[in-house]
């Protein structure tokens, strides 16, 4: 098994180079062969090469058939600069696995709109970083059971519904700021009947009621078969008057199926989820 590791939003501080080495480190223990790209660390400002430099970095290991995953380190602000210098011809082709969150929302949803092959929502340095060993341990047992022993621990998410009680579909959406550089683009995904995940890192009630107000003024509401609402992380650990749902309802119909998990999102203890596969969420 070969991954390769890249950054093709924000390049990493130096800070990080530990960081970075420790999860080498750990996946060589589980027996995957490790290839770093080029463009990994900021060079100027967050920028550890131009747009098209990091793209053909990404490429360089889609037309690399020993490699088989390829996990993004980064996040941060600038990865839809990659997007129009991507061949997707060659993504759509290959079986080669995308992995990568926050910021790079944009690139995995521009994938399964060009290709219709998925990827997965996940940080893989959620491997070594965290706020506790335990949380650390935690992540690395997930990982080991879906990667070493054929399990699906990394996948298996709990959810509760907060409207309806069944939505199906193909899966689209993560970082809701994110998705949002999306709109207008031909990589925005198609959102009829989908599964619409949601969620955020930052962000108050006001730039929440926003990025709702957007979606629902693209008339998604109406297109998808149902939300799933992940965690927002600061919003949420400020104890706030009103759930994200709460923010969310006015912006909805009331057929529309809405569900909420703590499984997925920016929490160093989060899980993956696939997006761009056919899921079924029920009670």
């Amino acid at each position: 098994m070969k991954a390769a590791l890249v950054a093709c939003s924000n390049g990493q501080s130096r800070a990080n180079e530990g960081l970075i080495n420790q999860l080498t480190e750990y996946l060589r223990q589980l027996k995957i062969d490790i290839v770093e790209g080029k463009f990994i660390y900021a060079r100027d400002g967050v920028f550890s090469g131009s747009a098209k430099e990091r793209a053909d970095d990404l490429m360089n290991f889609y037309t690399n058939e020993k490699v088989d995953f390829i996990f993004d380190v980064s996040g941060g602000d600038i990865a839809n600069e990659i997007i129009p210098y991507l061949d997707f011809n060659i993504i759509r082709k290959s079986e080669t696995v995308f992995f990568g969150y926050s910021d790079l929302t944009t690139v995995i949803n521009a994938m399964y709109t060009e290709t219709g092959k998925y990827s997965v929502l996940y940080q893989v340095k959620n491997l070594v970083w965290g706020e506790s060993d335990k949380v650390r341990e935690l992540q690395q047992q997930r990982f080991k059971n879906t990667f070493r022993e054929r399990g699906t621990e990394l996948f298996d998410i709990s959810y509760d519904f907060l409207q309806g009680n069944k939505m199906d579909g193909i899966l689209v959406g993560g970082n809701i700021r994110c998705l949002l550089k999306l709109a207008g683009t031909p990589y925005m995904p198609d959102m009829r009947k989908k599964v619409l995940l949601l969620e955020a890192r930052g962000g108050e009630a006001p730039q929440l009621a926003t990025y709702f107000s957007q979606l629902e003024q693209m008339g998604v509401f109406q297109k998808v078969s149902g939300v799933i609402l992940g965690t927002f992380t600061c919003y949420e650990n400020s104890v706030p008057d009103r759930s994200v749902y709460e923010l969310l309802k006015p912006h909805i119909h009331d057929g529309l199926p809405v569900a909420k998990t703590k499984d997925v999102g920016h929490g160093f203890d989060s899980k993956a989820v696939k997006i761009g596969c056919y899921v079924e969420y029920k009670i």
